[in-house]
């Protein structure tokens, strides 16, 4: 695909951000089993990785603001434009030496998003996507699936964990779905998972308590992809309640509808 000016610059930020981490996990086997030296170590390739994105992102399009998971609202000059970063998305996969994890980066124009690619560089998978023009990965147009039945549907959320918020009510959305569905799956990454959507490969996804980065790219890909994202009351303030449903326009509101009757 020939890409824009624009999307050139962002690619270009998140493999010069991602090799570095490639590296880094390399390293995760040899550290200490123990949780500070790994998981500080973590931290440190999280905080590389944030580095290099913004002074790559501020050295192409100066005055551009920054929300990002490691450092919070870096404010800029231009209140039009902010670039939304998740320089290590999945790092607890990272931490265990599960492949699934890269560098997430979206641009929001007066509050819509525009733009945004996530970079794998274990595997070297590129989404990359700009509102009207598709999702590609490794340059092959994506489109969601077409299943139209539950039944014939795998789904995929994240599994409640320590730390996550509500245990009984996320077991009671997670059973209503998985006696509806093929099967359950969980990568470990709301935004892998998101772009798994667009790709066709799993046909739909939920959760709660998201941040913005991990919102922001997956549901430009899964639109781009002609899908459909809402949040869990099939709203449109995903942001606003950190959550979201996505998946083809007919699945995605069949999983509303299971997912609503479990709330009760």
């Amino acid at each position: 695909m020939a890409r824009s000016a624009l999307l050139n610059v962002m690619v270009s930020a998140v493999t010069k951000a991602g090799r570095p981490l490639a590296r880094d996990f390399g390293e995760i086997e040899n550290l200490q089993v123990s949780m500070k030296g790994p998981a500080d170590f973590v931290v440190a390739a999280d905080r590389k990785a944030g580095q290099a994105l913004v002074a790559e992102l501020t050295k192409a399009r100066p005055g551009y603001s920054f929300l990002t998971k490691d450092r919070g609202l870096l404010p800029g000059t231009d209140e039009s434009h902010r670039w939304i970063v998740d320089p290590l998305a999945g790092s607890t996969n990272f931490l265990h030496g599960i492949p699934v994890f890269g560098v997430a980066l979206a641009l929001e124009r007066e509050g819509q998003i525009v733009a945004a690619v996530l970079f794998n560089p274990v595997t070297n998978d590129l989404y990359v996507s700009e509102r009207g023009a598709g999702v590609f990965l490794n340059d092959r147009r994506l489109r969601v699936a077409g299943r139209t039945a539950l039944a014939d549907c795998v789904v995929a959320t994240g599994i409640p964990h320590l730390g996550t918020p509500d245990h009984p009510g996320a077991i009671r959305k997670l059973q209503s779905v998985m006696i509806e569905v093929a099967g359950m799956r969980s990568s470990g990454s709301p935004v892998f998972e998101l772009a798994s959507v667009a790709a066709g490969r799993i046909d739909a996804y939920w959760q709660e308590g998201l941040q913005p980065w991990d919102i922001a790219a997956g549901a430009l890909f899964v639109r781009e992809a002609g899908g459909k994202s809402s949040d869990l009351w099939g709203g449109e303030k995903m942001v606003e309640t950190r959550s979201i449903c996505a998946g083809n326009e007919k699945i995605q509101g069949r999983l509303l509808t299971a997912l609503t009757t479990a709330r009760g």
